[in-house]
C-alpha cells in the first residue's frame, strides 16, 4: 500500500486532516494536490462542519515549500492543485471554519498555510517565520495576508529580515488565538471544533463569504450586498429552515437544532 502524506479521520461532524510527511511535513507537488482534493471533499461534504489541520510529530507543523522536491524537479510554479499551495489558498467557496492546530515548527509556506485557516491554536513551543528572504525568493501570500492580520511593522519585520517568532509574542500581536501545552493542544483543538460543530452552519458560510468577498470593498457597498441579500449565503440563510429555527428556539427557550438547510 503507498503511503498517503495526509492523514484524514471524521469525528461526527469534525474532520481532521494530518500533514504526514517524515521528517518536517514539508509540501511538495504531490501532497499539495492531494490537500487540495482533501479540503475540496471535505468542502462539498454536508455531513461534516468543521476542519482541523495538524502536522505530525511534535517538532513540525509545516515548513512550507519541500526544497528537497524542488531540487529534484518539483517546478516551484508547477500544478499545486485544486486548492493551490496546501489545498486552502485558493480553494473557492470554502465556506466552512477550519482550525489550524501548530505543534511545533510553522515557517514559510507552512505559515501561509496556517492563515489560510479561521483560527490558530499553537502549542507553547511553536515557532513561526518566513524565511524566504534567506533564500532570494518571496512569501507570495504571506505577503498579501500578513500585513492585514498583524500590526503592519511586525509584519513587514518578519518578511523582510525572516526572523523566528515565540508563540507568546506571536499570540501578542494576533498572529494566533490562543497557546497551549504541547500535550493538550489536539484535545483543546477538539472542544473548540466541537463547539462550532454545534453551531449554524449557514451562518458560518454566510460569515465566511462576506468576509472573504468584501474584503477590498468599501462598507456600504459590502453592507448593501448583505441587506439586498446579494451574497448567495446569506439569501440561502434568510431563506432557511434553519433561521426559523434560531427564532422558535429563542422563543420557546431551547437550544437550536440546527439542520443547515
Amino acid at each position: 500500500m503507498t503511503e498517503t502524506p495526509i492523514k484524514t479521520n471524521r469525528r461526527g461532524a469534525v474532520f481532521e486532516v494530518t500533514l504526514d510527511r517524515p521528517k518536517a511535513n514539508a509540501i511538495d507537488l504531490i501532497t499539495s494536490r492531494v490537500m487540495g482534493q482533501v479540503f475540496k471533499e471535505f468542502r462539498d461534504d454536508p455531513t461534516l462542519r468543521v476542519a482541523v489541520l495538524t502536522g505530525q510529530g511534535e517538532k513540525f507543523f509545516c515548513p512550507g515549500w519541500d526544497l528537497k522536491a524542488a531540487a529534484d524537479g518539483d517546478a516551484v510554479d508547477g500544478d499545486y492543485g485544486v486548492g493551490g499551495f496546501g489545498g486552502l489558498q485558493e480553494l473557492r467557496g470554502m465556506n466552512k471554519p477550519v482550525i489550524a492546530a501548530v505543534n511545533g515548527i510553522c515557517c514559510g509556506g507552512g505559515l501561509e498555510l496556517a492563515l489560510s485557516c479561521d483560527m490558530i491554536l499553537a502549542a507553547e513551543h511553536a515557532t513561526f517565520a518566513l524565511p524566504e528572504i534567506r533564500s532570494g525568493t518571496v512569501a507570495d501570500a504571506a505577503s498579501l495576508k500578513l500585513p492585514k492580520r498583524i500590526p503592519y511593522h511586525i509584519a513587514m519585520e518578519m518578511l523582510l529580515t525572516g526572523r523566528w517568532m515565540q508563540a507568546e509574542e506571536a499570540a501578542r500581536w494576533g498572529l494566533i488565538n490562543r497557546i497551549h501545552p504541547a500535550d493538550t493542544l489536539m484535545s483543546e483543538a477538539h472542544a473548540l471544533a466541537d463547539l462550532l460543530a454545534s453551531g449554524p452552519p449557514l451562518v458560518y458560510a454566510a460569515i465566511k463569504e462576506i468576509v472573504r468577498e468584501s474584503e477590498d470593498m468599501k462598507f456600504q457597498d459590502a453592507l448593501n450586498r448583505i441587506t439586498q441579500s446579494q451574497f448567495e449565503t446569506v439569501d440561502i440563510l434568510y431563506n432557511s429552515e434553519d433561521q426559523l429555527e434560531g427564532a422558535r428556539a429563542f422563543a420557546e427557550k431551547r437550544d437550536p437544532v440546527w439542520k443547515g438547510r
